[in-house]
């Protein structure tokens, strides 16, 4: 059975960014792999970043229908939708782990998916947190 893993925003971005270069290529082809193996996992949180990101935030901002319809084509995968009781499970995992509040939040829905792996370029590459492992593919 293939490992259950959740994508962090910077990682949706990097692969849809073609200014991103080496990270863009590294991205994309683990989206892909991902599309392949119908193992990856998404949240509500990371789709919304997404969407402010990938419109404005990049070196070439995409317009709000791409970014729109991007969004829908990742709408297939499985979606974790967060409530008050994960925002307050995330305020724990922020200090017990000693990690910023949205790291958290992403640490929170990735373990409420029941993900192996978080995949993020977050500094916390390696390590493992209540049976989730967090990778950077850029590493």
């Amino acid at each position: 059975m293939a490992e259950k893993v959740f994508v962090d925003t910077n990682i949706l971005l990097y692969a849809h960014d073609r200014d991103a270069g080496e990270k863009h290529a590294i991205a994309e082809h683990v989206l892909r792999l991902l599309w392949q193996g119908k193992n990856g996992v998404l949240s509500t949180q990371v789709l919304q970043e997404f969407y402010v990101h990938f419109t404005r935030a990049v070196d070439t901002p995409a317009s709000r229908r791409s970014a729109r319809e991007l969004i829908e084509v990742y709408g297939a995968w499985p979606i974790t939708v967060l409530d008050a009781a994960d925002v307050l499970a995330a305020c724990d995992h922020a200090d017990r782990h000693q990690v910023g509040f949205w790291d958290a939040m992403i640490l929170t829905a990735a373990k409420k998916s029941r993900a192996d792996v978080l995949l993020s370029e977050n500094p916390y590459h390696g390590w493992h947190i209540s049976g989730l492992e967090i990778r950077n593919p850029f590493v």
